[in-house]
């Protein structure tokens, strides 16, 4: 956002900037029902709301979306801002409007989220706050977890629902050589394309087992079955099982 930027039909360059004095002076006018000084702030403090969304950048949200719901932030931030609190009001207003983009981008997230679990992620947020001013700590999961009468994993779950989601390419770390990213830390080295070749190959050659071969590999190896217990299952002696199994086994290695 250099030079001249439109956005949503405002030329950013001309934006005027208020001091701290007109500031408290228009509130205190929209206070007592001034719409035109109402506006002035809304025009004077847009450049707050263009800093906010830069840090909502490269998500691939549409700015001038952005822009408009940190503009309804800004809005809530004027008509419930206290002009007799001692606090300035961009300290105020910054997280009103961060709420304000963070709720519209939940809302709006690919991945769905069940409306009592926001309210719950929302509560805890509130909650985390109170116990953050009285104690002037990070409070734990658990005290959260108590100063609401809930859970502890109903805290975690919420918590973990409203996460911003994060790309797999997102890059982690770079020592000047190749980048690592979120993939490279999250990958299964279980299921590669080796694992699953491994795993259909095996799949054909069971299938070209007779039925009896099969059921006898199935009780003795998928349900753990002594060659004795199976012996008594299928109908035939031990012996012929333990036959049975081990020309099934080569068969099954000769084809794969």
């Amino acid at each position: 956002m250099q030079g001249k930027v439109e956005i949503c039909g405002v030329n950013t360059a001309k934006l005027k900037i208020l001091k701290g004095d007109e500031t408290m002076e228009l509130l205190r006018r929209t206070k007592e029902g001034d719409m035109q000084a109402r506006q002035k702030l809304i025009e004077g403090n847009l450049r707050l709301v263009l800093s906010v969304i830069q840090k909502f950048a490269g998500r691939g949200e549409n700015v001038d979306d952005l822009f408009q719901v940190g503009c309804i932030g800004l809005m809530k931030a004027i008509d419930n801002f206290d002009i007799t609190q001692p606090v300035r009001f961009s300290t105020y207003g910054v997280p009103m409007i961060i709420g304000e983009i963070r709720r519209y981008l939940r809302d709006n997230s690919s991945i769905r989220v069940s409306r009592s679990m926001r309210d719950t992620a929302y509560r805890v947020l509130q909650a985390r706050d109170r116990l953050v001013a009285q104690n002037q700590r990070e409070p734990t999961v658990e005290q959260i977890a108590k100063e609401l009468g809930i859970r502890r994993e109903e805290v975690v779950f919420a918590m973990d629902a409203v996460v911003d989601p994060v790309s797999l390419y997102e890059p982690i770390y770079s020592d000047g050589g190749d980048t690592v990213c979120v993939m490279d830390q999250v990958s299964d080295h279980h299921n590669t394309d080796e694992n699953w070749i491994d795993r259909i190959a095996l799949k054909e050659a069971v299938r070209r087992l007779d039925e009896r071969e099969k059921r006898i590999l199935s009780l003795r190896f998928c349900e753990g079955k002594t060659q004795m217990e199976v012996s008594a299952e299928v109908g035939i002696s031990q012996a012929q099982v333990s036959r049975l199994e081990k020309g099934a086994i080569n068969t099954i290695r000769k084809n794969l």
